[in-house]
């Protein structure tokens, strides 16, 4: 008897943070359900009444035309016949393999120059009185002006692209990095030589650490811009690519096609984001409780 009345209460306690840890999860569980349906409400509400408008006449189909057409031509171009001159069927997969392969040459080299030189910038200040007014005159000068200059020192090939795709991602990563590594807190410094670091380990072992939210965040930027000067890259300066086809729909005034090659884009970008948004997430973990979400 005794020790059935000792080893009760402990089961029932036991049972306690079991109960609450699944229900926490169920909250956790429906409010990612909650956060899926708020994002995917516009762009269903926008498809939405594009149909409608369309389906209704008050548009006609030469002007813009409906999310079903857009979709046929798109189903023909991803999975109809190669032929010989039709860009326009069976292209889309290689088109996007080429645009994914000069976004990730040059988004690299513009993320590897872009942290060095802008955690340098932001912890000495001689590196930032050498480069910082040379990266903010070169930065203010339109990346489309840089395509003639690519052309004629590159040709028409892949060089010229992947230099316009990291030319144009460098800044927003050097200048983001920079930032961050000049605001790193000086407590986390003097708690850093407290407890014995080396000055010449504190650059990797605070001010990196220290400045990986400001990181993430020119990363983000600078692959939004990949997304955008590869278009340009493979409209003006290459053969191939998303970039390609679009200025072909054009040409040919395919809109539905046009219209397809941007939904490609977007959906591209939006993917490579949550990519990087995922590597921030579990690289920050210990901002949990700290920041304010």
């Amino acid at each position: 008897m005794t020790q059935t009345s000792v080893s009760e209460p402990v089961r029932l306690v036991a049972a306690e943070p079991a109960t609450k840890n699944l229900e926490e999860g169920g909250e956790a569980a429906r409010e990612k359900v909650w956060r899926l349906l708020r994002r995917i409400a516009l762009p269903a509400v926008i498809l939405l009444a594009w149909q409608l408008v369309t389906s209704a006449g008050w548009i006609s189909g030469s002007s813009l035309p409906s999310p079903t057409t857009v979709a046929v031509a798109w189903w023909d171009w991803i999975f109809g016949p190669r032929q010989a001159l039709a860009w326009y069927s069976g292209t889309w997969v290689p088109y996007v393999v080429m645009s994914l392969e000069r976004v990730a040459a040059g988004f690299a080299i513009a993320s590897v120059t872009g942290i060095f030189l802008g955690v340098l910038i932001g912890w000495y200040s001689a590196v930032e009185d050498l480069f910082d007014g040379l990266i903010n005159f070169l930065r203010a000068v339109p990346m489309t002006a840089w395509v003639p200059f690519a052309v004629f020192i590159f040709g028409i090939h892949e060089s010229a692209a992947i230099f316009l795709i990291a030319f144009g991602s460098f800044f927003p990563i050097v200048v983001n990095v920079a930032a961050g590594a000049r605001q790193t807190p000086r407590i986390l410094i003097r708690a850093a030589r407290m407890l014995g670091t080396p000055p010449r380990k504190l650059l990797v072992r605070v001010v990196l650490p220290a400045a990986l939210p400001a990181i993430f965040t020119g990363l983000r930027v600078g692959l939004g811009l990949a997304w955008v000067l590869v278009i340009v890259a493979e409209m003006l300066a290459v053969q191939g690519g998303l970039g390609y086809a679009l200025w072909s729909a054009y040409q040919f005034s395919r809109l539905d096609l046009i219209l397809a090659a941007i939904a490609s884009v977007g959906g591209l970008g939006l993917s490579s984001d949550r990519l990087i948004s995922l590597l921030a997430q579990r690289a920050l973990r210990w901002q949990t409780g700290v920041t304010g979400r």
